[in-house]
């Protein structure tokens, strides 16, 4: 065989003449904080067990990074499914959403109801854990796959399988047991130390150290509210037949498509109207709050609220935060030395404050604007003046925190917190992460708009997240209430955008293994034109093409 070069992170190389595994090639890297639990080949994430067989750059992956924590995160997942087979074989196992550092899962019974005991359900899990048994990752044949499938009490897995037509699926297997990941697993399972299953709701938690304490688990903090929407959404998911993406996927093969849609953006709208209804019963409420994390669909959902509370005879006029941006050199820097532009300090507190009060008090004010192309702010001679009727509508990141408007009494306030909480799972036990979701939005958007590629959009990611954990979602809780903005079919019309500018990332891009894993996920979508999605939907925030202006 020919020989190959691989290249580690101090720049030493090696020649090898047969093929390594990331395995192979840990003795060569040097100390890292945390065990080593994936490689990156060529800026593509691979198992310890994947062959190298040609020219490559080398990083380690440890849990210590994100990627290394959900290669962890992963694992214990496989475990757990493998230890709930074995003790409940006749009870299906289905992962749901996150919830703090956990995995929300329930255990169903197609008949009689069968109690679990969590205590012998964990023991068993460490059992596996303790004895370092390997995972085995290999291809077997498309029939083969589905022989398998079809007799494990996975229909949404088996449902998912039967709408691909690769010859061959990768599948892994652990002591017997067999499941289907879609992203690297550690080799063995004696590294799975920190976790803990707790009762929670009607299932129980999975739960997990976060990235930056890979070593311990945190303090639980329950969120029911957020808990409490999940389960609303998955319910009526689960009432119309649509839940995993596999369902999601015959709608679309037998052309009803359109249809779900339509039930889909109905029962969005209704939320939306539930949230009027809810401000219309505080009679001392004067501005509606609105905040959540990036591509959330703040904009569009305060436009469609304001519409809903003029169907109940107020006029809504909406302020936008960004407005009230103090220019670029007055905004502090971050850790890098660029405009923190995401930090409450970057905003004019104080004006906000001044003109709230002076039109709650029925005084007239003359409105700013920020010119993001010269970065400073103006004032027009337009004027403003609030009436009985007149409801403010506040949409930013830092809406919901008390801080931005500390002048103005709680009771005239009503917070509303958005998040994107995607409901469908890949099957089984592959759920999509609510942050994907948000991500791809974000791509297309960036892409319709801005004029920025998908690499770019996925190196600021991280980025947005911190900003995202500091000033957002510790302030989520403080909601009057939640909305959850995702539609079920969104992916499969964002796919259609998101492919071509995710092909365009190419090896050589530290983006690359982020894209690929995006378009891993996609992949499993047929897609749904773009036509087919309603002038005044969330969607069109991103794709274009709104029957609103922005």
């Amino acid at each position: 065989m020919h020989s190959f070069t691989v290249t580690f992170p101090d720049k030493t190389t090696r020649v090898f003449t047969e093929p390594v595994t990331g395995a192979d090639l840990i003795p060569y890297f040097n100390t890292e904080p945390g065990p080593i639990v994936a490689i990156y080949v060529n800026n593509q994430l691979f198992s310890l067990t994947r062959s190298i067989d040609v020219q490559a750059e080398v990083l380690p992956v440890t849990t210590a990074v994100t990627e290394g924590s959900y290669v962890y995160r992963r694992t214990l997942c496989f475990v757990l499914a493998a230890a709930a087979r074995e003790l409940y074989p006749d009870l299906r196992l289905l992962i749901g959403h996150s919830l703090g550092y956990g995995y929300y899962y329930t255990l169903e019974s197609s008949g009689n109801n069968i109690s679990i005991d969590l205590a012998d359900l964990e023991r068993k899990m460490r059992a596996i854990i303790a004895a370092d048994m390997m995972i085995e990752t290999r291809y077997v044949s498309y029939g083969e796959a589905m022989d398998l499938f079809e007799n494990s009490n996975q229909p949404d897995t088996y449902r998912l399988l039967c709408q691909t037509s690769k010859p061959k699926i990768l599948i892994n297997t652990l002591d017997g047991y067999s499941d289907l990941y879609f992203e690297p697993l550690l080799d063995k399972t004696g590294k799975l130390e920190v976790f803990e299953l707790r009762a929670y709701g009607e299932g129980f938690l999975l739960r997990f150290p976060p990235t930056s304490h890979p070593d311990r688990l945190t303090d639980f903090e329950d969120i029911p509210q957020l808990f409490s929407v999940y389960a609303q959404s998955k319910k009526w998911g689960n009432l119309i037949g649509t839940s995993s993406v596999g369902q999601l996927n015959e709608r679309v093969g037998t052309r009803k498509a359109k249809d779900y849609i339509e039930i889909t953006e109905t029962y969005q709208n209704k939320k939306i109207a539930e949230i009027a209804d809810k401000i219309a019963e505080h009679s001392d409420v004067k501005v509606a709050l609105i905040a959540g994390p990036s591509s959330s669909g703040k904009t569009t959902t305060s436009k469609k609220l304001s519409m809903q509370l003029r169907v109940l005879g107020y006029e809504p006029a909406i302020i936008s935060i960004d407005d009230f941006y103090l220019g670029k050199d007055k905004t502090p820097l971050d850790e890098d030395g660029q405009p923190d532009y995401e930090c409450l300090e970057a905003l004019d507190v104080p004006l906000l404050n001044e003109i709230l009060i002076s039109l709650f008090n029925g005084e007239e004010v003359i409105m700013p604007s920020f010119d993001f192309k010269t970065g400073s702010r103006k004032f027009s001679d337009k004027k403003f003046r609030m009436d009985d009727r007149t409801i403010l509508i506040l949409e930013g990141i830092h809406a919901i925190n008390d801080k931005l408007t500390p002048l103005v009494p709680r009771e005239k306030k009503y917070k509303i917190y958005l998040s994107a909480l995607t409901t469908l799972n890949l099957d089984d036990h592959n759920r999509i992460p609510t942050s994907d979701n948000r991500l791809i939005r974000r791509i297309v958007r960036d892409a319709q708009f801005r004029g920025k590629g998908a690499a770019g959009t996925i190196s600021m990611w991280p980025s947005v997240q911190r900003g995202e954990r500091l000033h957002i979602f510790p302030f989520q809780d403080k909601a009057d209430i939640m909305f959850n903005s995702a539609l079920d079919y969104e992916l499969s019309v964002l796919k259609v955008y998101a492919e071509p500018l995710l092909r365009a990332v190419k090896p050589t891009q530290q983006e690359y293994s982020e894209a690929t894993r995006l378009l891993t996920l996609l992949n499993h979508f047929m897609p749904i034109p773009s036509s087919y999605v309603p002038g005044q939907s969330i969607i069109r925030e991103f794709i274009g093409e709104s029957e609103f202006k922005y």
